[in-house]
């Protein structure tokens, strides 16, 4: 808070609208040979800082990479060494205009010939070290992670691709479904009527209707509706919620697909998906495990399962044996 003072004290606005950045990290290391001696303006956020008295190194980091910034005072114009660079802090968001060089270790840097504050942070980082590509103390604890998701991705970047690989995934259904003639559509999230699965609703209140709704639970008798409507092939990618517990694995709020088409049956659709996941897996590598996509996915009925895995004939049972096997491996039976 003082240097943040001491900032705004020298007429110097910490949090200016915006600043025109012409290229970002990524492009400078991956192509760095055509990047040398060159000028660059790029933004991101201090993650580390080493302050040598009228030079100072940091690394910076956008939304894709990081990179060394070197400041030496004297490359600067006046007073600017003394009234912002001595005054920043890891998290300060910083423009820098200057010249791609390699330093007499060979690291790939940029020598800043201006430095601009974007945004003075006044809350630290969680403590983090770095050592030969390591990160030590960095905010690994499961439940801080979940509810400050924000943080989690300024210490593990890397937790950025995950939420890059979703938006690419989604991309790709859509361009499988567009492609395959389905026409994407939007159905309502407030339901008088919730339905197209099992599950307990959310309720709200709409004061001009004087009506109790519901938030969906899923999107299936909408969507039927407009196959009865005369649309041959819809699909929606759609919020849904469901008032129920909670894990690892089960959210209240969740992300579902939904898609028909008229005059198919089951078959047609089990077709559409296994073609679907694999062009999406061709492009999109979501894993280091590898996984053989070349062969027809295995199909079974849900009987079929239960007498493979059971040492008794399910699907030959009247419902009362069934009871009584269940009863016998202590296995809860619903109402």
């Amino acid at each position: 808070l003082e240097k943040l003072k001491a900032i705004k004290d020298k007429g110097i606005n910490p949090y200016p609208y915006s600043y025109l950045v012409d290229t970002n990290i990524k492009d400078i290391i991956s192509s760095k040979n055509n990047y040398i001696d060159k000028n660059v303006k790029i933004a991101g956020r201090i993650i580390s800082l080493r302050k040598m008295g009228k030079s100072t190194f940091f690394n910076i980091q956008d939304m894709h990479d990081k990179i060394q910034v070197y400041i030496k005072n004297t490359n600067l114009v006046d007073e600017l060494y003394d009234n912002i660079v001595r005054k920043l802090d890891i998290g300060d968001i910083a423009g820098i205009d200057g010249v791609i060089f390699f330093t007499k270790t060979n690291e790939l840097s940029i020598k800043a010939n201006d430095i601009k504050l974007l945004s003075k942070s006044i809350r630290p980082l969680p403590n983090m070290k770095e050592k030969d590509g390591k990160v030590f103390f960095n905010f690994d604890d499961k439940e801080h992670r979940y509810r400050k998701r924000y943080l989690d991705l300024v210490i593990n970047s890397e937790n950025k691709d995950i939420f890059i690989k979703r938006a690419n995934i989604i991309h790709e259904i859509r361009k499988y479904l567009n492609t395959s003639n389905y026409i994407e559509v939007e159905t309502p999230i407030l339901q008088p009527m919730y339905g197209g699965a099992n599950a307990r609703p959310f309720t709200t209140f709409h004061n001009t209707l004087d009506q109790k709704l519901f938030l969906r639970i899923a999107d299936e008798l909408y969507l039927k509706r407009l196959i009865v409507g005369g649309f041959d092939k819809v699909y929606e990618i759609s919020k849904n919620f469901r008032n129920e517990g909670m894990d690892k694995n089960h959210n209240p709020e969740f992300t579902m697909l939904e898609f028909y088409c008229a005059y198919s049956d089951i078959y047609d659709m089990m077709d559409l998906t296994e073609s679907m996941l694999k062009n999406i897996a061709k492009k999109i590598n979501y894993s280091s495990e590898i996984v053989d996509l070349n062969k027809k996915f295995k199909r079974a009925s849900f009987f079929e399962l239960l007498d493979k895995y059971s040492s008794e004939k399910i699907s030959k049972m009247s419902q009362t044996k069934i009871h009584k096997i269940l009863k016998k491996e202590n296995l809860d039976i619903d109402k």
